[in-house]
């Protein structure tokens, strides 16, 4: 059984850093694409990012673009989210989520099959 667990959120101002982290705890990491989503107050959850079960492949959502990274160590079963230039907008709950998957293509987002249970983001302005 797979069971993801994030780390790393917190409260920041607006233009800060934060890294993500989610540990990947059971069979498959290395055979499986992760994503980030994240849910704001009164919203509902959306794609951040991306990262094929190789690592080549990476994709983000607009809003994010240039200023989030996505990365993944395969031998730790760990992927990471490294965000730059937080804004208030970025402010919500982010989840890692896992999909078994040899594709070099970004999985749908309703594929996923497993999920984390969340870490707090906020940002102030």
């Amino acid at each position: 059984q797979v069971q993801l667990v994030e780390s790393g959120g917190g409260l920041v101002q607006a233009g800060g850093s934060l890294r993500l982290s989610c540990i990947y705890s059971g069979p498959g990491f290395s055979s499986s694409a992760m994503g980030w989503f994240r849910q704001a107050p009164g919203e509902q959850r959306e794609f951040v990012s991306a990262i094929t079960w190789s690592g080549t492949n990476k994709y983000y959502a607009d809003s994010v673009l240039g200023r989030f990274a996505i990365s993944r160590d395969n031998a730790k079963t760990t992927v990471f989210l490294q965000m730059n230039s937080l804004k208030p907008d970025d402010t919500g709950i982010y989840y890692c989520a896992a999909k078994r998957s040899l594709t070099s293509t970004r999985p749908p987002d309703t594929a996923y099959e497993s999920w984390g249970q969340g870490t707090q983001v906020t940002v102030s302005s």
